[in-house]
C-alpha cells in the first residue's frame, strides 16, 4: 500500500511539473538569421506559439535587452489550443559581427511564459569617408579624433598615440600644428603637405624622463592650420605623470588609503570666514608613501603638499580650506588631484563641493 501511495505521489508530481511547463509554447523558439548584410537594413522573423496551458492567455509584454530588437504581437486572448504570432525585427545598423538577442514573453498576470531568441552574423557595409573621419578640420582635411587620453605616463616608459587624417579635397593641403598648451614632453610627427585622397596619421608620443620625472597632469594642445587657416580644430593629448612601474616581484610597496572621496562644505554664506574640512591619507603598505603632486582648480587650498611622507602604518591629516568671499554665488565644485608613489593606484581625485549664498 505504501509503494502504491509513493507511486501515485510521484505520478501526480510529474504531471504537475508537466502542466506547469505547458503554457505558450513556441516551436522553434530560436531563429538563426544566418549571415545578413548591414546595407540591406532590418530583418524580421515571425514565431508561432500555441497555448497549451488549458486556459486562455493574454500576452502583456515582450521585453528585449536591446533597442535594436523590436517585437510585434497581439494582446488578444489566446484560447486553450489556440495560436498566436510574435514578429521580431532586428536592425543591424552599426552592429557588425555576431549577435544573439533574447526576448522574454510575459502574461497578463506578469509571469514569464516564454523565451524567444534570434541570432546571426552581420556583414558590415562600407563606411563613408565622413563616418571614418568624422572631424572636419577645414580645407578638406578630416580627422578620426581630436583627443588622445593616456591614463598613466610612467617615468621612463614611452607611450604613443595617433590622429588619423584624410584629404578629401582635390588639391594639396599645407598642414601646420601650432602649440596652444605645451608640457615640453610631447613629440609630434605630422606631414607638412597632404596630397589629394591621401590618408595617414599624425603620430604623437610622450617620454616622461626617469631622471627628473613630471608628476601630475601632462597636457598638450595643438591647433591645426590648413593652408594657413584654422576653424578652431585642436588636437589634445593628456595623461598623468607617475613613478616608473615597479617590478612585479617587488614586495616592499606603499599603499594609499583615503578616508573620504567627497568633501561637502554644504551651504555657506558669502560673508562667512574661512571654512575648513579635513580627511586622512593613510599608508597601509610596507614601504614609505610619498606624495608626488597635488593639483587643484583654484577654489580651495590644502595643507597637503608634494614631498609629504607617510611611514608604513602611519597617516597624515589633510585640511582643505575654502574662502567663501572669493567664490561666485551658486554651486562650487572642484577636484583635488593627488599623485603618490603608490604603484597600484598612484592617482586619486577628491571632490570638494559647496553652495555659496548671499
Amino acid at each position: 500500500m505504501r509503494k502504491i501511495s509513493i507511486s501515485f505521489i510521484l505520478l501526480l508530481l510529474c504531471s504537475t511539473i508537466a502542466y506547469a511547463q505547458d503554457g505558450l509554447v513556441f516551436e522553434p523558439a530560436v531563429w538563426d538569421f544566418g549571415e545578413i548584410r548591414e546595407a540591406d537594413g532590418p530583418v524580421s522573423h515571425t514565431f508561432t506559439g500555441e497555448n497549451r496551458s488549458g486556459k486562455p492567455l493574454v500576452i502583456l509584454d515582450v521585453v528585449t535587452s536591446c533597442g535594436c530588437t523590436v517585437p510585434r504581437f497581439s494582446k488578444q486572448p489566446i484560447l486553450s489550443g489556440g495560436k498566436t504570432e510574435i514578429t521580431v525585427t532586428y536592425d543591424p545598423t552599426n552592429r557588425p559581427g555576431v549577435f544573439s538577442k533574447e526576448l522574454t514573453v510575459y502574461s497578463s498576470d506578469r509571469k514569464k511564459i516564454a523565451t524567444l531568441t534570434v541570432h546571426g552574423t552581420v556583414t558590415p557595409r562600407p563606411k563613408s569617408i565622413e563616418e571614418l573621419y568624422p572631424i572636419d578640420a577645414g580645407g578638406g582635411l578630416r580627422l578620426t579624433t581630436t583627443l588622445n587620453a593616456f591614463a598613466y605616463i610612467h617615468a621612463g616608459h614611452p607611450v604613443q598615440g595617433a590622429f588619423g587624417y584624410a584629404n578629401t579635397s582635390d588639391r594639396t593641403i599645407r598642414l601646420e600644428l601650432r602649440p596652444q598648451t605645451t608640457s615640453g614632453l610631447l613629440h609630434a610627427e605630422a606631414p607638412t603637405t597632404i596630397e589629394p585622397g591621401e590618408r595617414g596619421s599624425i603620430n604623437i608620443s610622450y617620454l616622461n624622463p626617469t631622471e627628473q620625472p613630471h608628476y601630475g597632469t601632462i597636457k598638450d594642445a595643438l591647433e591645426l592650420f590648413v593652408n594657413g587657416r584654422t576653424n578652431g580644430t585642436t588636437l589634445v593629448s593628456h595623461g598623468i605623470g607617475v613613478d616608473p612601474a615597479p617590478d612585479i616581484d617587488e614586495k616592499q610597496l606603499p599603499k594609499s588609503e583615503y578616508s573620504k572621496n567627497i568633501l561637502k562644505f554644504g551651504v555657506v554664506k558669502h560673508t562667512e570666514s574661512l571654512q575648513r574640512l579635513s580627511f586622512t591619507l593613510s599608508n597601509t603598505g610596507s614601504a614609505e608613501l610619498v606624495v608626488r603632486a597635488v593639483e587643484g582648480e583654484g577654489h580651495v587650498a590644502t595643507t597637503l603638499a608634494p614631498g609629504t611622507r607617510v611611514a608604513p602604518g602611519g597617516s597624515f591629516q589633510i585640511e582643505v580650506m575654502l574662502d567663501p568671499g572669493a567664490q561666485e554665488y551658486g554651486v562650487m565644485s572642484e577636484h583635488l588631484l593627488i599623485v603618490t608613489n603608490d604603484p597600484v593606484r598612484p592617482m586619486r581625485r577628491i571632490r570638494v563641493t559647496a553652495i555659496i549664498e548671499e
